[in-house]
């Protein structure tokens, strides 16, 4: 059973977020960890432009300066996408940092895209797990001496929700790594349904859709399976048929945080605050879909996921919210994130975690006030 620490986001005058975050993250013990004259990656999700869900760059602070003030060397860090936006190139990945305020004066440390330039600088690391030989790291996150994550809590269109193992996982892969992950579950059009408004081209970085007699197509030769086009249809005209697929993914997840968390001292930070539907990788995003919970610190990157899974399963939906409507008379119904994406099941993602060794399912929830 692992320690996993809390505290909720009410202050009162002689504190505020910013404090109590510090005060979390020192209780939970990030201090033991010898960071003098390491390399510390700080693994965390700079937000595409226009979406305003994204973790603010005032947290990331607290750390950088709490991290610094041991002798650490941060720096902030992700890698880039498989998808269009601006965060597909080390370049535009940097300018969407800053556009979000991710810059070294508001952090207090370099911002470093990890797999470089076009996403190809990576490392080779061998784990022989389930589905995962050789896992494709982004190089400054690989040659970085400890890791520290910082999550922003949030439904996902692919996996349920985006937790601590999402931001490592996916995250941490280089753009041959998140093919890797993304490979096996490939989309279809159902015709019937679709109405040629090529929203779906606009979404796919790889040419694997064209209009066909006004209907959607899409080439799987060419399409990585990486699901933005399923999430991007207006019309849910584009599916996965095999569901089976989100498990695999969801596995890979697991044993990519695997590998990257080999070997190294860790620690993690969970904000369950701004929980909307989907990714922040889109450049929108939705209503939150419940009420702020807190914060969350651990050791553990498996038992921080389920804490605050089980902390957010216990609140009611926001009225108005992709949730609203869903919670009652439902076999999921205390299970916000199936009924949001009833084709994922997130369970697979921590119970495989825990199968290969990266932490416990099993928490002891220690509150902070």
């Amino acid at each position: 059973m692992s320690d996993v620490f809390f505290t909720d986001m009410n202050v009162d005058r002689s504190q505020n977020l910013l404090k109590k975050l510090e005060k979390l993250i020192d209780k939970a013990g990030l201090g033991t960890i010898d960071f003098e004259d390491k390399f510390v990656a700080i693994k965390i999700h700079f937000g595409e432009p226009g979406n305003m869900a994204y973790i603010r760059p005032n947290y990331a602070r607290v750390v950088v300066d709490y991290i610094k003030e041991r002798g650490g060397k941060p720096f902030l860090t992700d890698c880039n996408t498989l998808y269009p936006g601006k965060r597909r190139n080390a370049i535009d990945h940097l300018y969407a940092a800053w556009e979000n305020g991710f810059t070294e004066t508001t952090v207090g440390c370099p911002v470093i895209i990890a797999d470089g330039l076009k996403g190809t600088d990576e490392e080779f690391i061998k784990i022989n797990k389930e589905l995962v030989e050789d896992a494709k790291i982004g190089k400054a996150i690989a040659d970085a001496d400890i890791i520290v994550s910082i999550t922003h809590f949030k439904g996902h269109e692919s996996t349920g929700f985006g937790g601590t193992l999402k931001n490592i996982g996916m995250g941490s892969g280089s753009y041959s790594g998140k093919m890797e992950q993304h490979q096996e579950g490939k989309p279809v059009v159902i015709e019937s349904e679709c109405i040629g408004c090529k929203a779906c081209i606009q979404e796919c970085a790889h040419g694997a859709i064209t209009i066909v007699n006004g209907k959607a197509r899409i080439d799987l030769k060419k399409c990585v399976g990486c699901g933005r086009c399923v999430g991007r249809c207006i019309r849910a005209a584009i599916d996965v048929p095999d569901y089976s697929h989100n498990d695999d993914l969801c596995k890979k997840i697991a044993e990519y945080t695997y590998a990257t968390l080999l070997n190294k001292p860790n620690f993690h930070i969970s904000l369950a605050m701004d929980i909307s539907p989907y990714c922040d990788c889109y450049s929108k995003n939705h209503p939150a879909i419940l009420p702020n919970v807190g914060f969350f610190a651990s050791f553990d990157p498996v038992a921080i996921d389920v804490a605050a899974a089980d902390m957010c399963n216990k609140q009611h939906a926001m009225k108005g919210s992709k949730l609203d409507g869903l919670e009652h008379g439902h076999e999921h119904e205390h299970d916000h994130f199936h009924l949001l994406h009833p084709s994922t099941n997130w369970e697979v993602q921590v119970e495989h975690a825990e199968k290969i060794g990266l932490g416990s399912t099993k928490y002891k929830l220690i509150e902070v006030k």
